[in-house]
């Protein structure tokens, strides 16, 4: 025991005394303040898409269920990892414990992996409803939604309790001396996460807003010929402008996927094991949970109904009698 203390100690001391350390008090107290503000803003960003889901009965669709699971998990990243996380990364040791630091990383793992599954989810919805439209409400029920929205969430606590098995039964298997919360995810293991939580979804997400880029320009072209040729004008400029509106949508969707997931998983692109004791770990993490504050914001305020929303939120109409009926699309 005694021998643990001082190890304990020691490794505080190094890690306070060290360059990287230095003026460590204000650096802690510029990344508790950054790093808080972010974790606010994806649990309000969120807190307001699952707010007006929830209590509009007009906007209960299956459409709508799939971006309420998209909020719910996502709120939870910004209320249960975002502040454990800026806790690992200011403080020099880790204070929370082996019970913590085991929870920590099945609740960050299952809630991102909770994340991704969404939103292909909704890649799917909207594959659907613009390339089959007379189909879609036969195809896409609520009932089959929650279903889908059940199993997606099932699947993630599952297969994260597999990939983290080792780390949830040895929290202290990886650390060199008390006061570490170290995890290592094996280079097979790491290959195994690279191709379900980031290929997979990454190429159906890709694929299907391609095609539903396709359909949308082709519907948009033939709508305006049909208007133009009644009006005898031409449309060629119209055209364009609703072919870069598809692709600037498009874009921000999956640059936004690529830029906040590839960092993370660029070690098992690379052949390497994934272990949070990377000198990169705390950018490439946050980076990760940064799409869970972008999320309501590309999947939401593209929505007019979201903004209608937050005015009768933010001015406490929905506290009024009857509000839920209020017709806000």
């Amino acid at each position: 025991t005694g021998l643990t203390g001082h190890c304990q100690v020691l490794m505080c001391e190094q890690l306070v005394n060290s360059p990287d350390f230095t003026d460590s008090g204000s650096k802690a107290v510029l990344l508790y303040t950054l790093l808080s503000f972010l974790a606010v803003l994806t649990v309000a960003l969120n807190l307001l898409v699952v707010l007006s889901i929830s209590h509009f009965k007009q906007l209960h669709t299956p459409t709508n269920l799939l971006l309420l699971s998209l909020a719910i998990a996502d709120l939870l990243v910004g209320l249960l990892v975002m502040p454990v996380e800026t806790v690992r990364i200011t403080e020099p040791c880790w204070i929370m414990g082996e019970l913590m630091c085991a929870l920590s990383y099945i609740v960050g793992f299952t809630l991102t992996s909770a994340s991704v599954g969404n939103m292909v989810l909704i890649s799917v919805d909207r594959y659907v409803a613009i390339c089959y439209p007379l189909q879609y409400s036969r195809r896409i029920t609520r009932s089959r939604v929650e279903v889908t929205v059940c199993l997606c969430w099932a699947f993630s606590v599952l297969y994260n309790g597999l990939i983290l098995k080792d780390h949830l039964q040895q929290p202290n298997r990886y650390r060199s001396c008390y006061g570490e919360c170290v995890v290592v995810i094996s280079y097979v293991s790491g290959a195994v996460d690279l191709v379900f939580t980031f290929i997979g979804p990454c190429s159906v997400i890709v694929v299907l807003y391609m095609r539903v880029f396709v359909v949308a320009v082709s519907q948009a072209r033939a709508t305006h010929t049909h208007i133009a040729a009644a009006a005898g004008v031409s449309v060629k400029v119209t055209a364009k402008k609703s072919e870069r509106k598809a692709a600037r949508t498009l874009g921000v969707v999956i640059m936004m996927f690529l830029m906040t997931f590839c960092p993370y998983y660029y070690p098992s692109l690379a052949g390497q094991e994934t272990t949070n004791s990377a000198l990169a770990w705390p950018i490439v993490s946050w980076l990760l949970y940064l799409n869970s504050c972008m999320n309501p914001i590309i999947y939401a305020f593209f929505y007019p109904w979201f903004r209608k929303s937050i005015k009768f939120i933010i001015t406490l109409k929905i506290l009024e009698k009857d509000s839920s009926h209020i017709s806000v699309l």
